[in-house]
C-alpha cells in the first residue's frame, strides 16, 4: 500500500480571517487544485456552486452535467453552461482529452458503475478531481457499533431509504481502485468533520479513520 502524497494543504485564495464566510471547504480545496484558465467539466454539478466558484476564482472555461432538472435550472439561472445528463450513461459521448480537468464532487457514491466512471474521467480529462464521503470514518463505525443502523450525518444526510448513494466506499477502498486502474495520485487530502485537513504525513489507515471525506487529484500515468 502506498502512502499519501505529502504536499501540504495551503489555500492562497482565501485569507484566514474570511474563512468563516467562505464556501464549503471541499469546494475551496478542489478549486485550489485546478490551474487558472483551464477547461473544466463538472460532472454532477448540482446547483453549480463549485462551478461558479471555479469560474470566479480560477477563470476557468467551465461546463457542467447534472442529472436533476432542478439542478440544471438553478445552474442556467446563474448563467452557467450546464446540460442534463447521467454520469453512468453519457460520459462515453465525450471525446478523449476534451478537458484539462474533469471533476466529480461528492457524486461517486451515487453512480452505478464507479470504476467505469473514473476511467471515463481520466479519458476525457488530462486530470480528474474526485471527492467523496468516507464510509470508514470513526463516527460512521461508531454509529454502526452502538446503534446497529445505517449512519446519518453531515456527509451522509439521508436515511437509507431515501439516499441516492448506492456505492459507498472508504478512503482505503478508493486508493485501491486508483492503484488498480494504474492512475497517478498527484495530490490527496482527507478533510475531517469540520472541513480541516487531517494530518498530512499520516498513513492511509489514519486518514481512513479520521477523514470524513477524501479529495483526490488524479492523472494518467
Amino acid at each position: 500500500m502506498t502512502t499519501p502524497p505529502t504536499e501540504p494543504l495551503t489555500d492562497p485564495l482565501v485569507a484566514p480571517e474570511t474563512l468563516a464566510a467562505a464556501p464549503r471547504p471541499d469546494h475551496l480545496l478542489v478549486t485550489e487544485m485546478v490551474q487558472p484558465g483551464s477547461r473544466v467539466l463538472d460532472v454532477g454539478c448540482g446547483d453549480g456552486a463549485l462551478l461558479n466558484l471555479l469560474i470566479a476564482r480560477r477563470g476557468v472555461d467551465g461546463r457542467g452535467i447534472e442529472l436533476s432538472q432542478s439542478g440544471v435550472n438553478a445552474c442556467v439561472a446563474h448563467g452557467l453552461s450546464v446540460i442534463q445528463g447521467d454520469a453512468d450513461a453519457d460520459l462515453g459521448a465525450y471525446p478523449d482529452d476534451a478537458f484539462d480537468y474533469v471533476i466529480l464532487s461528492q457524486t461517486l457514491q451515487a453512480t452505478r458503475r464507479p470504476k467505469e466512471v473514473i476511467e471515463d474521467l481520466l479519458r476525457i480529462g488530462r486530470r480528474a478531481v474526485v471527492s467523496f464521503p468516507n464510509f470508514g470514518h470513526w463516527r460512521t463505525r461508531m454509529q454502526f457499533l452502538t446503534e446497529g443502523r445505517m449512519p446519518v450525518n453531515a456527509n451522509l444526510p439521508e436515511a437509507w431509504y431515501e439516499t441516492p448513494n448506492i456505492h459507498l466506499c472508504t478512503i482505503r477502498d478508493f486508493v485501491d481502485l486508483v492503484e488498480m486502474l494504474g492512475a497517478h495520485m498527484e495530490r490527496a487530502v482527507a478533510l475531517d468533520a469540520t472541513g480541516r485537513p487531517v494530518r498530512v504525513n499520516a498513513p492511509w489507515w489514519f486518514w481512513n479513520l479520521f477523514g470524513a471525506q477524501g479529495v483526490f487529484l488524479l492523472s494518467r500515468d
